[in-house]
């Protein structure tokens, strides 16, 4: 089930009257149900994968628990599981694709491969998080799950549960271990993050994302119709995830639950690095509590760090997707993140000073340079197929004519407009929340107006919204 679906609009309500009216041994019971009806809305056998997922880190956080001497081979054994489902279903057929490649660029008999496996949503998402909460009770940080029922509405809580955010089991298993409440102001604010959400979803990714559907579907086009569709492509992206994300949240909040933050306005950052803190924050810290810092983290060699660095991000892409372009988008964010590092310690060292409008630069110039780092990096993520990728980085400016220029500067303004919310969204939080305080008189007149803040985004929802709805794009992941 989708969220911007009818089948969604009419499911949420129904399970908030249902949920609220009964008693709260019985709440997780039927949330749990609910979860597993949402994600098996479509194809019932994907509760099957989850189920197997949740069985088996919910016995091996107990049997690490009563077994402590066999702790390594229970947790060896719940990860071979967990990743050889997820490897199975997400890796299986790119595998044997580079494998056909493989042999026959060695001269060695070769296969066509005819494997084609229906990627059950949200596994990745799951997956870390269950495999997150067998790593902390390995290392002692959790205590063991003794509740099934409770464990499995921790794996598989529908809000979150096909795109994120990933949430950790010391902040959300409490929140499903002892008894909810909903206030006034957790409803209005819920309320608010849905509504914004479908905004973000219907109006502003939909439009975008036509956009560029349009110009990735061109055979030729030009050079600043390309980069148009990139800066098209940006929008789509961040407020398609954060819709999503913002529409979890709201429905969380109408429960009862809180769900972490996964983006803090990730365009205004200020380097790569602080990209990576600002976007899908709860994959990022995933990575580097559970990949990254078990490697050494920075704490080893410089050679070794940049190794782990490296790695990490490869691995980010490659969770991404079973496609070339992910590890390479994932790998030159990895080496995005080293320059910056190395120039920060070049610089510091020979106390040097750069003036101008580059890194460092002024504040604006930081974002505005790493924002156009980013965009490249998306014309990566974009375009799966290898050859076709090398040959729009390969197009010129001076290749292109003067209409292309047109059309470029026309798709790139329409973007723009459809984006301004997010943009003045995000200054306003940089700099309203940066320099106020929670008891300024402001927020009592923000607080004011929310009521008609809905209302202006449900009307924009009716009159601005996409022609052509499409699903998540995350679904894929």
């Amino acid at each position: 089930m989708s969220f911007n679906s009818l089948a969604y609009l009419l499911y949420l309500p129904v399970v908030f009257i249902v949920y609220w009216l009964l008693p709260y041994r019985w709440q997780n019971g039927f949330l749990l149900t609910a979860s597993y009806f949402f994600l098996g809305f479509i194809h019932p056998w994907f509760t099957v994968l989850i189920f197997s997922v949740s069985s088996v880190n919910y016995l091996a956080g107990r049997a690490l628990g009563r077994w402590p001497k066999q702790r390594k081979m229970i947790l060896l054994s719940a990860l071979v599981f967990s990743l050889g489902i997820l490897g199975y279903f997400k890796y299986a057929g790119f595998f044997l694709e580079n494998l056909a490649v493989l042999l026959q660029t060695m001269g060695m008999a070769s296969f066509q491969s005819s494997l084609s496996i229906l990627l059950p949503v949200g596994i990745s998402f799951y997956t870390f998080q269950a495999l997150a909460y067998t790593i902390d009770v390995y290392r002692k940080d959790v205590p063991p799950q003794k509740q099934f029922i409770d464990f499995s509405l921790f794996i598989s809580f529908f809000p979150q549960l096909v795109a994120g955010p990933i949430e950790r089991s010391r902040d959300l298993m409490p929140q499903v271990e002892h008894r909810r409440q909903v206030t006034p102001e957790m409803l209005n604010h819920g309320l608010l993050l849905v509504i914004w959400g479908f905004f973000k979803k219907l109006v502003i990714a939909d439009n975008t994302g036509l956009i560029a559907y349009k110009v990735f579907s061109l055979s030729d086009p030009g050079f600043y119709t390309v980069w148009a569709g990139v800066f098209s492509f940006a929008i789509q992206i961040l407020a398609d995830f954060w819709s999503y994300t913002d529409i979890a949240r709201g429905s969380a909040l109408l429960l009862g639950f809180k769900l972490s933050r996964n983006f803090n306005h990730p365009y205004f950052a200020t380097s790569p690095a602080d990209f990576w803190r600002r976007w899908h924050m709860s994959l990022s810290y995933w990575l580097r509590d559970y990949i990254y810092i078990p490697l050494g983290g920075s704490r080893v060699s410089a050679g070794r760090a940049t190794g782990n660095i490296m790695l990490t991000f490869l691995l980010s892409g490659l969770w991404h997707g079973a496609s070339w372009n992910f590890v390479f988008w994932g790998g030159y964010h990895g080496l995005l993140v080293l320059i910056n590092r190395w120039f920060r310690i070049v610089r510091d060292r020979l106390k040097i000073s750069v003036p101008g409008w580059f890194i460092p630069g002024v504040v604006t110039g930081k974002r505005i340079l790493t924002f156009l780092l980013v965009c490249i990096g998306w014309l990566m993520f974009r375009v799966t197929d290898t050859n076709r990728l090398m040959e729009l980085f390969q197009l010129l400016p001076w290749q292109s004519d003067r209409a292309d220029l047109q059309v470029a500067v026309y798709l790139f303004f329409l973007s723009l407009l459809y984006s301004l919310p997010i943009w003045f969204h995000g200054l306003f939080h940089l700099h309203w929340c940066k320099n106020h305080t929670m008891e300024d008189p402001l927020l009592d007149i923000v607080l004011m107006v929310r009521p008609l803040l809905m209302a202006v985004l449900f009307l924009g929802i009716l009159l601005l919204r996409s022609p052509s709805p499409s699903t998540f794009i995350y679904f894929q992941f």
